[in-house]
């Protein structure tokens, strides 16, 4: 993972926060001080926290995860669904739905709708309605479409959330920590860090700032995604090995029962898949026959 420059966040305007009677006391760790009215964020203390929450995304996505970006405010909408789109990851950026989290199954149900509409829009069965109950269809679907499209192919609640500006997004920060769900967020000086399990101090309201660290966050999932990738092929190319070591055991335990395999007192096994059936045979008759004894011979040769 690559590490996170002062002089890019500056120039990415990340320190500037909102103007001091604005601010939330909580934040104060994070502050390096007040100038011109506003509240200038500590910068190396961004780093720092900066640099967990994007470990974390990284291990979270390498281990087969999603995070879900949300930013419905103007600065970060197309940045999300950008950023988010690029990553295969999921994204909300139009309006967050109460219970998408909470009450996923019933926003489930929208989303069936919503490519319900779609199929049959496809195969042409929208014709048999009138022009007027088309245009309610259509009314319908443009709808859903602009606020479920970044959770569209969501099969079940993800693993964590990257939020920009954690007060407008209340609603998904309360989601997500009644159940559970880690969130990764920019605080700016106005905002309640306690809320939040990654909080990276910054600017959230600075276009440069905001897709500073959507791009951050975006190459933490592209990366965990790379090392997915490889354990999973690790693991693929283990299989096979243990499968034929099974089946030689199975040929093995399997040539025992039927006898081909005999125990020779006087010479080593005859390996199994290594001779001919003629020869195992062989093998197994000379064993059986009795050597012959001085006993046995003929008196003629007494």
């Amino acid at each position: 993972m690559s590490q996170i420059s002062l002089e890019d966040m500056l120039n990415a305007r990340v320190h500037f926060g909102h103007q001091v009677h604005r601010w939330n006391p909580k934040m104060k760790p994070y502050v390096y001080a007040p100038k011109g009215g506003i509240h200038i964020i500590n910068l190396e203390k961004t780093r720092v926290m900066a640099q967990k929450a994007l470990d974390f995304i990284e291990e979270m996505v390498g281990n087969g995860g999603h995070i879900m970006f949300v930013g419905t405010k103007k600065q970060a909408s197309a940045l999300i669904k950008e950023e988010a789109q690029k990553r295969n990851q999921f994204y909300v950026n139009k309006r967050w739905l109460g219970g998408t989290l909470t009450n996923f199954q019933t926003i489930k149900m929208s989303i069936d709708r919503m490519k319900k509409i779609d199929q049959m829009r496809d195969r042409g069965d929208l014709d048999r309605y009138s022009k007027k109950e088309r245009g309610q269809i259509d009314k319908e679907q443009n709808r859903l479409n602009e606020y479920l499209e970044g959770i569209r192919e969501m099969k079940d609640i993800p693993q964590a959330l990257f939020i920009v500006d954690v007060n407008k997004e209340n609603i998904a920060v309360a989601e997500a920590n009644k159940l559970g769900i880690p969130v990764v967020a920019i605080v700016d000086t106005n905002c309640d860090p306690d809320l939040i399990q990654y909080p990276i101090p910054g600017n959230d309201d600075s276009i440069r700032s905001i897709q500073f660290f959507v791009e951050q966050v975006g190459k933490a999932c592209d990366q965990g995604y790379k090392n997915w990738q490889s354990k999973t092929r690790n693991q693929e190319s283990k299989e096979p090995v243990q499968q034929s070591k099974d089946s030689k055991k199975d040929i093995v335990q399997n040539a025992g029962a039927s006898g081909v395999v005999q125990v020779f007192r006087s010479r080593k096994l005859v390996a199994v898949g290594t001779a001919e059936d003629v020869e195992i045979a062989m093998e197994i008759e000379k064993e059986s026959t009795p050597e012959k004894t001085e006993e046995s011979k003929p008196s003629s040769e007494k």
